[in-house]
Formats: structure tokens, C-alpha cells, sequence
């Protein structure tokens, strides 16, 4: 596969209406071909009936196992599992703190449910990822990712992983050998469960916001358009820069210029003329199915 493919998954559809209305106005203006939508959050039923209106569009699920607003944007676990939850009944803040206290039994069980809740609803996720990265087993829970693709194999969905190391993306910290070692990890289950994965995971969180949307703008062309022949994903988490995001995070500005950003003809060109084909994870299916066919 020479070619170079992109997947920008909009991370966190359904937290809210302003982030709601974001990714409705992407995916309608033909921006935007990747979705996921965190089902224990208030705006969950209104992004879940959108994607099962729209079969069309690639949306998926984004598990969703922490709550790192505590205090200002508070929920809980679609389950009740006693484990997922703090004594206030919130989801963990933090990653660390949900591997910490989960149970695995519980942990997979509210994967499921957090799946079978647009299922049930006549969604059919295109994709399943994990908001914070907390299913990944990166704090200790060693057999939390193994779990979470045996569920997306059974259920026959993609799941958000690196398969590949590459260096660039090697967080901060972590020794090379220990990264190549979590690549061929995930790449072996995601395998042995037959669930299509990108080559690459591209971490946004490298690309700085800058003082203005222009210096934004550039950084966020500049880091993307060097990415490696294969299929890569990156994910961005667009919301119109409301009273209510405002209110939410402090992240707000920043989520704004991730709705502005797909829709720059800079960055649409910038894109063509450096040959990054954007795709969603319904072409990614298609990819690996021509990969195994010997295309």
C-alpha cells in the first residue's frame, strides 16, 4: 500500500448540543467522514438518532470508560458497575485512575452496553474507539485491550489502535523497544479477532494550538501532511465555541477550530497537492478486505 490515507475521526459527538451541532454541520457540509459518539453523556441520544438517520455517514462508538469534568459536566456509567464508578457514582478522571479501580468483567460489560445502546436504537457503528485511551492497558490492566477487540471482533466492528510503531509517536516516556512491543501487541489480537485497524495512530495532542487560528492552522497542515504510506488516523474533537462549551472545558477555543479547520480550502489543498487522501473507516474495511484479496 503505497498510497497515503488519513482517517480524522471527530472524537466526542454526543458530549453535548454545541459539539452535536458541530459534527452535524461537517458531515452534512461533506467535511467530515469519521465520527464517534460517547453514549454515557448528555447528548448522547440526539447523536445516536442523527448516525441512524444517516447510515450513510461512517459514525461509530467511542467508548467512553472516564468523566474528566467532574464537577462541571458530570455522568456516570451506562451499567452501574461499582468498580467504573467514584463515590459521587461519576466515571474516573483520569485513565490511570479507571485501570486502577475496574474491574475487567465490569469494564467489558459497559463496553457492550455503550455499543448495544446505539445498536438498540437502530444505529449500526461503522467503528469503535476509546475516549482517553482508557481501554488501551496502558496503566497496568494488561488484558483490557485483548478484551476490547475480542468484543469489537464479535460484534464485527473496526476498533482504533496502532498496529505499526513509528517513532514520531512514541510517547513521551516510553522506550522505543516497549512501543514496537505494544504495535506488535495490538496488531497480533487485532489479527487473532479479525478487527481492521489503522497503521498508525497520529496523537494530535503534538500539534500546537498557537496564539491564533492562522498559527493553528498551519501547525495542524504541517505536522499532517508528513505522515507515512498506509492508513493513518488522528482524531479531533470539533464543538461550536458556545456559552455551554465555554462552560464545559477550557478547551473550548481550541474544539472551535477543530470544527473550522476541515472546511479551510488551505487545508483541503494542503492535503491534495501533498497526496493524503482522506478516508473514512467504512474505505479503511474496504482497504484491508482489497489487502487480503491481494490488490
Amino acid at each position: 500500500m503505497k498510497k497515503r490515507y488519513l482517517i480524522v475521526n471527530a472524537d466526542d459527538f454526543g458530549l453535548c448540543h454545541s459539539a452535536n451541532q458541530a459534527v452535524f454541520d461537517l458531515f452534512e457540509g461533506g467535511f467530515l467522514k469519521s465520527s464517534t459518539i460517547m453514549t454515557p453523556c448528555p447528548g448522547a441520544e440526539e447523536a445516536v438518532a442523527f448516525a441512524a438517520a444517516h447510515p450513510e455517514y461512517a459514525i461509530g462508538v467511542h467508548l467512553t470508560h472516564t468523566n474528566e469534568w467532574q464537577e462541571r459536566f458530570p455522568w456516570g456509567s451506562l451499567t452501574g458497575g461499582k468498580s467504573l464508578e467514584n463515590d459521587a457514582g461519576r466515571m474516573w478522571p483520569e485513565s490511570d485512575d479507571f485501570e486502577a479501580h475496574c474491574d475487567y468483567r465490569e469494564a467489558v460489560a459497559e463496553s457492550r452496553a455503550q455499543i448495544e445502546f446505539c445498536e438498540c436504537r437502530g444505529m449500526r457503528p461503522s467503528h469503535v474507539d476509546s475516549h482517553m485511551g482508557a481501554v488501551y492497558g496502558l496503566n497496568g490492566k494488561l488484558k483490557m485491550l485483548p478484551l476490547t477487540l475480542k468484543l469489537c471482533g464479535e460484534k464485527g466492528y473496526p476498533f482504533r489502535m496502532f498496529s505499526k510503531p513509528l517513532e514520531s509517536q512514541c510517547p513521551e516516556g516510553t522506550p522505543m523497544w516497549l512501543f514496537k512491543a505494544a504495535c506488535r501487541f495490538s496488531g497480533a489480537f487485532g489479527r487473532l479477532y479479525h478487527v481492521p485497524m489503522p497503521d498508525y495512530l497520529i496523537f494530535p495532542e503534538q500539534i500546537e494550538t498557537g496564539d491564533s487560528y492562522e498559527a493553528f492552522r498551519q501547525n495542524f497542515i504541517e505536522y499532517l501532511i508528513r505522515i507515512p504510506a498506509g492508513i493513518s488516523e488522528t482524531y479531533i474533537h470539533p464543538a461550536l465555541p458556545t456559552e455551554e462549551m465555554q462552560s464545559i472545558t477550557g478547551t473550548w477555543r481550541r474544539r472551535g477550530w477543530e470544527y473550522k479547520i476541515l472546511q479551510d480550502p488551505e487545508v483541503i489543498e494542503a492535503f491534495r497537492v501533498n497526496g493524503v487522501h482522506l478516508i473514512s473507516y467504512r474505505d479503511l474495511v474496504e482497504l484491508r478486505k482489497q489487502e487480503k484479496q491481494g490488490f
